[in-house]
């Protein structure tokens, strides 16, 4: 059986603002030992998925090639979403692909999920493996360990008979009854103590044809639109870049509410895996190291604490104090610091709603932003002028634009500059700079071996990054 790894990579994970946001959500940082959720989503899987094929938009699509680049990880099929429809349209996408690239079956895995128990893990994707050669869906549904409100559940039907040896392990494959949503605490401390509950991970395994025929006949319009947005996208090598207008007309919804929950043809295996999916900060407080204090502490910076124990701090960098606190939760990034109680980090995404409603950058952008030539930083700012650091990787080059609004300095402070200004063409060294007039056609080139490294002075009434206008791309941004 050829088994194709598909990760959803498209999420912005808002309960963990501020250091998840849109253009860099959560599965892609750093939480364990130096590697993202993502990194090792894909190592976790690479020893028994012939392949990957990750379902993300343009602007993740080189986040994700450059951390797969770090894990040694080559060969990935992408499918790039213009716009976010849930996962019923990532799920139908990649059964279209499946078949035109001979994959007997999928393995549907978020990307922002720990699991520290790899070998039962191994062993229930063998034994879902098995079942999805017998025909239908299998899911995978995790053994909870407390009355979690944050997960959906879903309720199995528990008979004696449904355990069956894989590789000499019991494991229960059983039916399907219901899918609850996130209940409220009495439900959920009710739900542990009937014993046939499960909290739904996200996981799916079956074959694309099989699942095809239930989108067909249970969900017709996602099928069709979704048949119609794959067959006009554009392919580029391993990247599958599906239009927009077509994005659009696919029904936005749930691939649970969309078919799960309506098709007889769904079981799960029940599976005890040590697993979460870090989906706010008291979940990732549970499984980070803890001091003398009981303090879980993820920070680049120093952290400094007087009677202060239960809490969870992090930090980007700067050095944080805390002094006589208990049970909160200490976030501070480079352009905010979220401050909550234990217990109430399931509202963050109020914030982030509310960040929305203000017309706030905060909930998309990091001061630090990445592109696919490398990346940005905003070091000051104001109404009429704007600071940055720009790294540009070895051998990669801006696209050539121009600005209406604003001209821009730079200054070299590392590395070798092939500056093209109009129609002339300029070798920059560190501490040289250069001038670009408002409306001049530029572009900034490095053909070194190291990395490239600007500071950028923009100056002009409108600083906004959508002031530009492309020329040529290595990219494909036109």
């Amino acid at each position: 059986m050829t088994l194709t790894n598909v990760i959803l990579c498209g999420g912005s994970g808002t309960r963990l603002w501020p250091i998840s946001r849109t253009c860099f959500p959560k599965q892609f940082y750093k939480f364990i030992n130096g590697m993202s959720l993502f990194q090792l989503t894909v190592l976790r899987n690479k020893a028994f998925c012939d392949n990957f094929l990750i379902v993300t938009n343009k602007d993740q699509y080189f986040i994700a090639l450059d951390q797969l680049e770090e894990i040694g990880i080559k060969d990935c099929r992408f499918i790039l979403e213009p716009v976010p429809r849930n996962t019923a349209a990532a799920v139908a996408l990649s059964c279209f692909d499946a078949l035109k690239n001979a994959s007997d079956a999928l393995f549907i895995t978020p990307s922002d999920h720990l699991i520290k128990n790899e070998d039962a893990y191994r062993n229930v994707i063998d034994a879902g493996k098995l079942e999805a050669a017998k025909g239908g869906i299998i899911m995978f549904g995790i053994k909870p360990s407390y009355p979690e409100t944050g997960y959906g559940y879903i309720e199995t039907d528990n008979q004696p008979e449904s355990s069956k040896i894989y590789n000499d392990k019991y494991i229960s494959v059983s039916d399907v009854l219901s899918f609850k949503e996130k209940p409220d605490a009495e439900t959920a401390a009710e739900y542990i103590k009937k014993g046939n509950f499960y909290w739904n991970s996200g996981m799916l395994l079956f074959n694309p044809e099989i699942m095809l025929e239930e989108l067909k006949t249970l969900c017709p319009s996602i099928y069709e639109n979704s048949a119609a947005a794959y067959n006009n996208a554009s392919i580029d090598g391993q990247m599958i870049r599906v239009k927009e207008m077509d994005m659009l007309k696919i029904e936005e919804n749930s691939i649970d509410f969309a078919l799960l929950e309506k098709t007889k043809s769904v079981r799960a295996v029940k599976s005890n895996l040590e697993w979460s999916d870090l989906g706010n900060f008291d979940s990732i407080y549970k499984e980070l190291e803890k001091d003398e204090n009981n303090n879980a502490v993820n920070s680049k910076g120093d952290i400094v604490g007087i009677n202060s124990k239960n809490n969870l701090i992090m930090s980007g960098g700067k050095m944080i104090a805390a002094i006589d606190v208990e049970d909160l939760i200490i976030i501070n990034t480079d352009d905010a610091v979220l401050i909550s109680k234990k217990g109430s980090s399931q509202n963050v995404k109020k914030i982030v709603e509310e960040l929305k409603n203000r017309n706030s950058e905060l909930h998309t952008h990091h001061l630090t932003v990445h592109r696919p030539w490398g990346s940005y930083t905003v070091l000051l700012e104001s109404a009429l002028y704007k600071l940055k650091k720009i790294s540009v990787k070895p051998g990669a080059k801006l696209s050539l634009q121009k600005h209406f609004h604003r001209s821009e300095h730079w200054i070299v402070t590392s590395g070798t500059a092939i500056v093209t200004v109009g129609d002339k063409e300029t070798i920059l060294k560190a501490n040289e700079s250069t001038y670009i007039p408002m409306g001049f056609v530029h572009r900034l080139e490095n053909p070194g071996l190291i990395p490239l490294v600007i500071i950028e002075a923009q100056v002009g009434e409108y600083l906004k990054e959508d002031d530009i206008v492309r020329f040529e791309d290595d990219y494909n941004r036109l």
